[in-house]
């Protein structure tokens, strides 16, 4: 599996606070087949990130598995507020999308409010020739009330990141429900664990793909749509059914 949502380096924001923190979140990654983890520290106000912290932390943490004999790749991203979008660089947009393949961006969607902004943010990403990927919609307020509000922002160019721990009911009943229902809705195609500690929302998505009850649609969203984005290519298409509606959808 390939993770493209984790807080692994080391002092960047809230996820991993010691090198043997993030040495722990790799062996718990590697321990349920991950073999590829983007690094997504947060890039807004109150955790500033730049660019080149971020790339030095990667570079350096690849360096220190290696020595450790922990086969994990950790590629840069990171995770961008909405409001950092509008005064960042095109250089630094850039660097931190994905693998730095100028593709694919990891979008920080809030818990709380619905962004009005957030459509014509998509528009501008997507003229850039950037895809922005929408970190956790499940865990917004709004869209556990309206799961449908995501359709609309898919359909304008965006992809989803649901959170492994949501899908599997251990960030709650509403954020269970709401990525059930966007999964129905053909409307997730990405499941990361946004890990930020060994033993806070750890890996989980071993248990995810297992609640997923599906190998092929589990193989989707955590193999052919993540080895897509690190290799800059379009998203796969895939055909599910709408459980609801009982017709064919697609992503």
């Amino acid at each position: 599996m390939i993770d493209l949502h984790c807080h692994i380096l080391a002092g960047l924001d809230d996820g991993a606070r010691t090198l043997e923190e993030s040495y722990e979140m790799a062996r718990v990654a590697v321990a349920e087949g991950v073999t590829v983890v983007a690094a997504t520290p947060h890039v807004r106000d109150d955790f500033p990130t730049s660019a080149e912290r971020m790339e030095e932390a990667v570079a350096q943490l690849n360096s220190d598995l290696a020595a450790n004999e922990i086969e994990l790749e950790v590629l840069p991203g990171g995770e961008v507020d909405l409001a950092w979008l509008t005064t960042m660089s095109e250089d630094e947009r850039r660097r931190f999308t994905i693998a730095q393949n100028g593709r694919y961006l990891l979008v920080e969607i809030p818990l709380l409010g619905w962004p009005l902004s957030l459509e014509a943010q998509i528009f501008t990403l997507r003229s850039a020739g950037i895809t922005p990927i929408l970190a956790h919609p499940e865990r917004n307020s709004e869209v556990q009330a309206n799961p449908s509000l995501v359709d609309h922002l898919v359909r304008g160019g965006a992809r989803v990141q649901v959170t492994a721990a949501s899908l599997e009911g251990r960030l709650g009943r509403r954020a269970s429900q709401a990525s059930r229902r966007l999964l129905d809705l053909g409307l997730v195609h990405i499941i990361a664990s946004d890990a930020h500690a060994p033993d806070v929302r750890r890996g989980g998505l071993a248990q995810a793909v297992a609640a997923l009850r599906d190998d092929g649609l589990a193989r989707y969203l955590t193999w052919e749509v993540p080895a897509a984005v690190v290799a800059g290519e379009p998203v796969p298409v895939r055909s599910v059914r709408d459980r609801r509606r009982r017709r064919f959808i697609l992503f």
